[in-house]
This record gives structure tokens, sequence and C-alpha cells, in this order.
């Protein structure tokens, strides 16, 4: 079975070394721009309840605007304290200017938004 994806922004709309919310259902999600390439992570700190939108992008990683714990933006792995939990990464693609997700990895995403 191939992966189905869906649009959750155009690319335009985040800036380099920016964030962006991002909600799915009763999901949110903080996509990133490093350089150029679109990562995507669940969006709350796992130290506090944080949202790291707020936060700002330093050395690739995104630094918590609650206690300035950090977690790297490619992997997800909690890099410094006091966070020690790492955050759930998600697959972005990005094709003709919109930045895609895989719908297999969300339970309620309406199958008129997934594309083959």
């Amino acid at each position: 079975m191939s992966n189905e994806w869906f649009k959750v922004a155009e690319l335009s709309e985040i800036r380099v070394d920016r964030t962006r919310l991002c909600r799915i259902g009763d999901q949110v999600l903080c996509l990133y721009n490093l350089d150029g390439a679109i990562y995507a992570t669940d969006d709350l700190c796992t130290h506090g309840a944080a949202s790291l939108a707020d936060g700002f992008i330093e050395n690739g990683e995104i630094v918590c605007p609650l206690h300035d714990g950090r977690f790297c933006i490619r992997t997800g792995k909690a890099t410094g304290a006091p966070c020690t939990i790492d955050i759930k990464t998600y697959s972005v693609k990005v094709k003709d200017g919109a930045v895609l997700l895989d719908s297999t990895e969300f339970a309620d995403v309406p199958h008129d938004r997934t594309i083959p």
C-alpha cells in the first residue's frame, strides 16, 4: 500500500529558520524551515505545556520558550535540559510548492485531502 499525503501549508508560508503552527484534527504540530528543508514535530514540549511554535530555532534545534529546553528538529531528540523526553517527528515532503504530510501517521485525515 502506498502512502497518501495531504497538504498542510504552502512552502512560502514557512519562512527560513521560522516555525509555523499546524492543526490536524485534535493534533497540533509545529512545522520548521531549516535552511529550506521542511520538518514537522509535535508542537507541545515534553517538559512543560509550552508551544514549540513560540520558541526559536538555533543550530538545528528548537528552543522551548518556557524553560529553554532543546530538541533536535530533524530527529525530535531532547538535547537540552530540562527536556529529557523526545518529541515525535513526522514524515514531510514538498511537491509543487505544497508542504505535505503522510496521512498514515494521523488518525483523522479527511480522505478528500489526500494526494497519492
